[in-house]
C-alpha cells in the first residue's frame, strides 16, 4: 500500500505546500535567518571552555553551506548585466 500524501522532509504536508509557493525573496530571507541563527549559536559555543568540537565543526559547515546557497540565490535573482 502506497501513501499518496505528499509530505515534506519532516513529514509535514503544510511545510511542503509552503515551500512550493515560496518566492525567491522569501527563500533568501529564510536562508539568511537560518545563517544568522547558526552564527549566534556558534558564537555562543565559543563562550564555553568545553564546547563540543564535533558539533561546532558541523555547525560551521552548515553555516558555510547556507552562505553558498544565499550567494547562489542572490546571483539567480539579480539579472546578468553583461547578457
Amino acid at each position: 500500500m502506497t501513501d499518496n500524501n505528499h509530505t515534506g522532509p519532516n513529514g509535514d504536508a503544510a511545510e511542503e505546500a509552503a515551500n512550493e509557493v515560496m518566492t525567491p525573496a522569501m527563500r533568501l530571507l529564510e536562508l539568511q535567518t537560518k545563517h544568522r541563527t547558526l552564527d549566534a549559536r556558534i558564537h555562543e559555543m565559543y563562550q564555553y571552555p568545553y564546547q563540543n568540537q564535533i558539533l561546532l565543526q558541523r555547525l560551521k559547515k552548515e553555516k558555510l553551506r547556507l552562505k553558498d546557497a544565499i550567494e547562489r540565490l542572490k546571483d539567480d535573482m539579480i539579472p546578468d548585466l553583461n547578457a
